[in-house]
């Protein structure tokens, strides 16, 4: 997959260099063209931003820079606009997106970017949560990484994708523990020493509901599992049973 990303602090996207993803590129899984927004404003001093015709507080970034910015990437890449105002990330909107061959990403920054970029230039609009930062950089590089991961090959088992937080039918996760088995009196599960596979699948489904039901219950009503499980895990959110 090609990500293009559209910043003018492209050197905030340094840190993706390190770790799964400095792998994954080098191998050529995951190609990141940064593009800096300046490089492509027409003003004398490469301004991208200016105040916001009607008045108000702040600067808010010009339609000129960012749409030639947009023009000098070739294809047909699936453009999304960092922004509060859009669809909030899930792990739904993560797996769609990963299929996709190219994406460009656009991070604003001050008040925001001319309303005829998001109107004329860009195909969706993408939220990581009901708060404000600074620019869109920190929110590119979450999406960047939630998609890399579920992409074949960057991590070093598909399987962990597959089972991790969110991907257990619409649950959390189930505990995870490693060595030692016990440590200053807390000791690990022992269904999970055993060897029965089939018994610990059973457990894992099981504390997978527990833990959704006890951190995340709104998670309940959309997840994939029994009427059974269901019922289990409603006494569970009303303090019936732990």
């Amino acid at each position: 997959m090609k990500i293009n990303v559209l910043t003018i602090f492209p050197e905030m996207f340094f840190p993706l260099q390190e770790s799964i993803l400095k792998r994954a590129q080098s191998e050529g899984i995951i190609e990141l063209n940064i593009i800096n927004i300046r490089d492509y404003s027409d003003s004398k001093h490469k301004n991208t931003d200016d105040y916001p015709f009607g008045g108000g507080a702040g600067m808010l970034m010009m339609v000129q820079p960012i749409v030639d910015a947009l023009r000098s990437i070739e294809g047909e890449a699936k453009r999304i606009y960092m922004s509060p105002q859009g669809i909030k990330l899930n792990q739904n909107l993560l797996k769609e997106l990963s299929k996709e061959d190219e994406l460009t990403l656009l991070c604003g920054h001050y008040e925001g970017i001319d309303e005829r970029v998001i109107q004329h230039y860009v195909d969706m609009e993408i939220s990581i949560g009901d708060y404000v930062l600074t620019g869109g950089e920190l929110p590119a590089m979450v999406l960047i990484d939630g998609i890399s991961r579920l992409i074949e090959g960057v991590l070093g088992s598909d399987k962990s994708a597959e089972e991790e937080s969110f991907s257990f039918d619409g649950l959390l996760e189930y505990p995870q523990y490693t060595r030692p088995r016990e440590f200053e009196g807390m000791e690990v599960p022992e269904v999970l020493l055993n060897g029965n596979h089939a018994e610990i699948d059973a457990w894992r489904r099981r504390e997978a509901i527990r833990n959704t039901a006890l951190k995340r219950p709104e998670l309940i009503s959309t997840a994939k599992i029994t009427q059974e499980e269901r019922l289990w895990a409603e006494k569970i959110i009303r303090g019936e049973e732990t």
